[in-house]
């Protein structure tokens, strides 16, 4: 019997696929790798092999490390697992950084009994004129075995399932294809540039993925939410390859809270089943409201209520002029121009408290610009305000580096030496080491340990350059340099004990009244979340230290979203004039401006997505009825202490 159990059939009357929600990836993996893992019992038990469609990855990452568990602890058998993964690069070397080869076997292959003979993945070392004869070999195994049992898929940001990109046909066949921009885009991270990521893939055929006998399609964080939706939600299309699996008799799609949250059922509950009106339920639907026909909270009516589905709300909280205000009001005081407070005032209906007048303030930064880059004015607002503010840059971010740039600043050091002459072979040395590593780097290699120390080296003195431009003095800023990240490739470790506690030993001795954090989730495998995770599970630890009873903490997007303003708990307005100053302050960081290593599929450099966010963020404060200000920053206040983590 299947682990996942559709409770509550009609909250799901949009979905024309099964659904089912986790709370977070971890606990949605630990589930499929169940069904996995009972799959392989039964067909132990019947005496036949167990035929495995393999994705890569992020998204099944944690599944793959709970199958590793569980072979391990509980000594479940992977010897009758026959496996075919779905993609590969190409042209690809098997023990290329990026290849799939390698992927499959650091995070399963290599960990438990599989047969190695018994694994198969798309080959990208063949010359081209093979790889039709190769296609159609690869489809006849897979049917010499029965047939794929259960595939395991993830979903592009395009829609995509293996690498059959939007256009793909459902009756494709496993072949040749050329990648979407939006893909290479996504995976370029993973290639040290967009110019580096292959152009072309082999893909098992949407053709194939139909016959499973079984489809669970993982998908998790923010990011993927509004695909999901598409998928899940609206018509079988070309355009969305994963819209396919509306066809499948036997598919589910298994997500995480964030992945979820633009299902109907989820993003506007009262559309498809009565709802407890809450608080902040009937502040979602108002604000969704509002932006659904474009009228100022306050220009609401009756007739907007019932013509749009909230004929309940009114019934039980109407007329529309007493929601609308309740509304208002609680949106109008998220607004502050005191992040920090402000002291000897009347705090009832402000964000922050008023006391202490001058607080201590820690703010968690991921890489050394998360911080300018999101919260900066919010930064710059706090030291002005003469809090005493401490900046901790969790990771060094130096893979974000070019080569080129390393190079130039120990050119420059060598350089520097002639020039007043100074005699230091070691310099020199350096410098010729590092230039022949880069001269002769392979796709399969990570920087040499000199290289990644030099990158560092330089985010860090960046990121001071921006605290001494805020204000700050040396002494409260804190290079922490998480171990987890320091791999030399995308690809991190896991966090680990000593990665927390150096969180727990910084706030044990700053004892902050304010902590802020990037809440930033759209990627659950990413560093932000990480970084997050660990500050989490310091608050954890703390949580009963008397200091912490007096510590809130507060936390802020990325450069690449914002808040929905129905969650944001604290709005910190900006002038023109503060918004040239954070910018100023973002450009610090050189090595981060002028097509950077990790651009990503949005081409505008990283201040310029700030402000962009920013002053969208003020403009729909002031479309919903609100004071018009040049930009805003948000903030959502996370109860670490207390039983409900959001209010």
């Amino acid at each position: 019997m299947s682990l996942f159990k559709i409770e509550n059939e009609s909250t799901r009357v949009y979905e024309k696929i099964n659904t089912c929600s986790f709370d977070t990836a971890y606990t949605a993996s630990v589930a499929v790798a169940r069904e996995i893992v009972n799959l392989i019992l039964q067909k132990q038990q019947e005496g036949k092999p167990c035929v495995l469609g393999m994705a890569t990855g992020n998204s099944p990452k944690t599944l793959y490390a709970e199958l590793v568990r569980i072979h391990k602890e509980e000594g479940v058998s992977f010897s009758n697992v026959i496996s075919f993964n779905l993609d590969e690069y190409y042209p690809m070397s098997p023990v290329a950084l990026q290849s799939y080869v390698r992927y499959m076997k650091e995070v399963l292959f290599d960990h438990v009994d599989i047969k190695m003979e018994n694994c198969y993945i798309p080959d990208g070392t063949l010359a081209k004129d093979e790889i039709s004869k190769y296609c159609k070999e690869y489809e006849q195994k897979i049917d010499f075995y029965g047939g794929i049992d259960l595939q395991i898929l993830g979903i592009g940001g395009n829609g995509h399932i293996g690498f059959n990109e939007p256009g793909a046909q459902v009756n494709s066949k496993t072949r040749m294809v050329a990648l979407d921009y939006a893909t290479r885009a996504a995976a370029q991270n993973d290639f040290f540039g967009l110019e580096n990521t292959p152009r072309r893939a082999i893909t098992l055929g949407i053709q194939k993925i139909m016959e499973a006998k079984q489809v669970i399609l993982l998908a998790w964080g923010e990011g993927k939410s509004a695909i999901v939706k598409s998928a899940v939600e609206g018509s079988v299309t070309e355009h969305i390859p994963a819209s396919f699996l509306q066809l499948h008799e036997n598919v589910i799609v298994v997500l995480d809270e964030g992945a979820s949250q633009n299902l109907t059922r989820v993003h506007t509950p009262w559309l498809v089943d009565q709802v407890e009106w809450t608080s902040s339920l009937v502040k979602n639907a108002v604000v969704s409201l509002a932006k659904k026909i474009n009228k100022p909270i306050l220009m609401l009516t009756d007739n907007d209520y019932n013509e749009n589905g909230l004929n309940d709300l009114l019934a039980e909280q109407g007329p529309a002029y007493d929601i609308n205000i309740i509304v208002f009001n609680q949106l109008h005081r998220t607004i502050t121009g005191w992040p920090g407070g402000k002291p000897r005032r009347d705090d009832r209906y402000r964000p922050e408290r008023a006391e202490p007048a001058q607080k201590r303030c820690l703010i968690f930064s991921p890489h050394p610009d998360d911080d300018i880059i999101s919260m900066g004015g919010t930064f710059i607002r706090l030291h002005e305000q003469q809090h005493d503010v401490h900046v901790a840059y969790q990771v060094s971010g130096n893979i974000a580096v070019s080569d080129d740039d390393a190079i130039r600043f120990v050119d420059f050091v060598n350089r520097f030496h002639d020039a007043f002459g100074f005699v230091d072979k070691k310099v020199e040395l350096l410098y010729d080491k590092c230039l022949s590593a880069v001269k002769n780097k392979k796709s399969s290699d990570i920087d040499i340990h000199e290289l990644r120390k030099i990158k560092g080296l330089i985010r860090q003195g960046e990121a001071l350059a921006t605290c001494r431009y805020v204000g700050l003095k040396d002494e409260n800023v804190h290079f922490l340099n998480m171990p987890f990240y320091e791999t030399g490739m995308v690809r991190k470790n896991p966090l680990g004990k000593i990665d927390i506690q150096i969180i727990v030993a910084l706030i044990k001795k700053i004892k902050p009244h304010q902590i802020y954090a990037a809440g930033d989730l759209a990627d659950p495998h990413g560093t932000h979340k990480v970084c997050l995770d660990a500050i989490f599970e310091a608050l954890e630890i703390l949580k009963d230290e008397d200091y912490m009873k007096e510590c809130w903490v507060w936390l802020y997007r990325g450069a690449w979203a914002e808040w929905e303003i129905e969650n944001i708990d604290m709005a910190v307005p900006m002038s023109p004039n503060q918004v040239i100053q954070k910018r100023h302050g973002i450009w610090k960081h050189q090595s981060q401006k002028d097509g950077v290593v990790f651009q990503g599929s949005d081409s505008r450099e990283f201040w310029q997505r700030a402000e962009d966010r920013n002053a969208e963020t003020a403009a729909l404060y002031n479309a919903l009825g609100l004071p018009e200000y040049a930009a805003m920053e948000a903030f959502r206040r996370y109860y670490f202490n207390e039983n409900v983590k959001f209010k």
